[in-house]
């Protein structure tokens, strides 16, 4: 073996071997080099130039003209408008989504090119979603919002620039956008969202100019800051089978390891979610719903919701001092990076459902049964009252009915007791009963004959949180018996009571 390497004769064939070898790999990977250069200067090529003249995007998309727009915008506006008309490479498309189509496949990027996606709220968080599914292949971004870009603003928002202060969010995303997707199409809608135009935004999407061609709105998502929008919104999806997602509060947050998806009725550790989450209960909705929240506890030497300064109160009458009528005049302080977390987590969200990638999040609370077990219980105990009330007769309690729905006995057991026995803090086996013995009758009767409607004078105030056998003990002793509450408990927990039922009394009139 060592006389055949060392022969001059096989080192010069084994070299020769080795230099063709290497000169071909060197040939093709110049040709696949060249093959590769020319693609891309084919795809380049059909990007028109900053001359070009064209007309300008359709109505549909623009609540008006941008202020002084320069050339690169002008440029921008025309490759939209031809990508938007077709004349656009859509090899150039999935070059540019490779990354995506190779994660999610042809059918899952195919299905989310064709998908359309609501935005309501376009601040910090809702500007990161955005322009997560633009850049991720959503064709068709409903934005909804009424405020414009301010400075404070750009310590968080996705786009803007100093250019865009005083722009309308929704116009300042599309116009940076259509310069990274063009093919996107924007529907623009510079309003506040309530209940009362909720079918007109959250409506299908008009294909045509006509609008006969009217597609269904395939996700939404709620970015709103504002209680009373955020649950009407909400309720409205849930109601009409909207598929949605809410985030919750980014403010006073800095932990993004502590970012989560959750049901909301499981969401925890966050004002926002607690709020909505509340009066979402009163309202029959306990859970359905996806949230975007953080489970970071306050504490010492962390930001915290500023309060309004006694000089602002002295101006007269609260409200008035917010942007629009109903909304919050209260400072926000929000490091800008988590906004940004939690938009992504919500754009992740809808990517993942519209293309049906698995998900495996954390699982809600399954406590609707518990809820309806809790309901029967107050039924019962109602019944004993109103029977003992009026001397025993059992016929007065045929049909009777309680103006309480398993969202108040949600809200009420979950929220108003923090899901814990008034008397022993004890988490299991709870049910809910009257806290004070009726001082006169609790039936309410109207009509007459088969026409008669029986029901109690039953309000969410009255109901205390026990155990099972605490709320046994409760009724006979207090309730039938002839004990005093301060006969029972302590003044802390007849203190601690009172507070929550005052808490339940506050947001009964959301129900």
């Amino acid at each position: 073996m060592t006389s055949l390497t060392s022969n001059p004769k096989v080192q010069l064939a084994a070299t020769a071997v080795v230099s063709a070898a290497v000169a071909a790999a060197a040939v093709l990977s110049y040709q696949r080099l060249q093959q590769d250069g020319r693609r891309a200067s084919r795809l380049k090529q059909s990007i028109p130039g900053p001359n070009e003249s064209d007309s300008a995007l359709p109505t549909l998309t623009r609540v008006g003209p941008l202020p002084k727009p320069d050339k690169e915008d002008e440029h921008n506006q025309v490759l939209a408008h031809r990508a938007q008309n077709g004349d656009f490479d859509d090899e150039l498309i999935l070059e540019q989504l490779a990354r995506n189509r190779v994660f999610l496949g042809d059918e899952g990027l195919a299905r989310l090119r064709d998908s359309c996606v609501v935005i309501v709220g376009c601040g910090g968080v809702g500007s990161h979603a955005c322009a997560a599914l633009a850049r991720s292949g959503v064709s068709r971004l409903r934005l909804i919002d009424f405020d414009q870009v301010t400075l404070s603003s750009l310590n968080r928002h996705a786009v803007a620039t100093l250019a865009d202060v005083g722009l309308p969010k929704v116009q300042c995303l599309q116009r940076r956008l259509v310069a990274v997707t063009p093919w996107v199409r924007f529907d623009l809608r510079l309003q506040k969202f309530d209940g009362k135009v909720a079918d007109e935004l959250l409506g299908g999407w008009v294909e045509d100019e006509g609008g006969k061609a009217v597609r269904p709105v395939d996700f939404v998502i709620d970015a709103i800051d504002n209680i009373d929008s955020k649950v009407e919104l909400l309720k409205y999806c849930h109601d009409h089978g909207l598929p949605v997602i809410s985030a919750m509060g980014a403010g006073t947050k800095s932990d993004p390891t502590r970012v989560m998806v959750g049901d909301i009725g499981a969401s925890f550790e966050d004002g926002l979610s607690r709020a909505t989450r509340r009066r979402l209960k009163l309202l029959g909705v306990s859970s359905g719903i996806p949230v975007v929240y953080s489970t970071e506890k306050m504490g010492e030497g962390k930001a915290a919701l500023l309060p309004l300064s006694e000089e602002e109160f002295q101006k007269g009458a609260v409200g008035d001092l917010g942007v629009l009528p109903d909304f919050r005049v209260r400072i926000l302080p929000v490091l800008g990076t988590m906004p940004a977390v939690f938009g992504y987590t919500v754009a992740n969200h809808v990517i993942l459902r519209l293309t049906g990638y698995p998900i495996d999040y954390q699982p809600a609370k399954a406590r609707d049964k518990m809820y309806d077990a809790i309901l029967a219980y107050v039924q019962a105990s109602e019944e004993k009252i109103v029977r003992m009330i009026e001397g025993g007769r059992t016929d007065v309690c045929i049909g009777l009915k309680v103006p309480i729905t398993p969202g108040d006995i949600a809200f009420l057991v979950e929220e108003a007791f923090r899901g814990r026995s008034a008397v022993t803090g004890i988490p299991t086996k709870l049910v809910l009963t009257r806290w004070r013995k009726p001082l006169e009758t609790t039936l309410v009767r109207i009509g007459e004959g088969n026409a008669e409607q029986k029901s109690s004078n039953l309000r969410l105030r009255d109901l205390v949180c026990m155990t099972k056998e605490e709320a046994t003990r409760h009724q006979k002793e207090i309730l039938q018996g002839a004990k005093n509450l301060e006969d029972l408990y302590s003044r802390e927990v007849i203190e601690m009571v009172e507070a929550r039922q005052k808490e339940a009394e506050a947001y009964e009139r959301y129900r």
